[in-house]
């Protein structure tokens, strides 16, 4: 019985020393993320919010700005939300070019 209090007691302190371990690294990551962002070394993804490296593959350019996303998903959303806003824009323009003709 005390062997098993034992091996009981040694592996909770086994996890608790893992899990402290992985919270201190993730608290590591979260301050380096938000120091390189005042650097001026990550932007914000205009879709989720995450913060990216300037270095991205992944980006957009409209017109002279370009925009920088932390996944393909948050690209191919942000690029639907273009589409989306530039056919509601040309619709518009067409209605008040038939408005004025008429």
């Amino acid at each position: 019985m005390l062997k098993f209090v034992i091996i009981i007691g040694a592996a909770f302190l086994l996890y608790r020393m893992f899990a402290n371990d992985q919270k201190k690294k993730k608290d590591t990551k979260v301050k380096e993320q938000v120091k390189s962002a005042s650097r001026g070394e990550m932007v914000q993804d205009p879709v989720c919010g995450a913060y990216v490296s300037v270095d991205s593959d992944i980006r957009v350019r409209e017109g002279d700005k370009v925009h920088r996303f932390c996944s393909f998903e948050c690209r191919d959303k942000y690029i639907k939300r273009l589409d989306q806003g530039h056919s509601a824009q040309t619709e518009s323009q067409t209605a008040s070019a038939q408005k004025e003709n008429a």
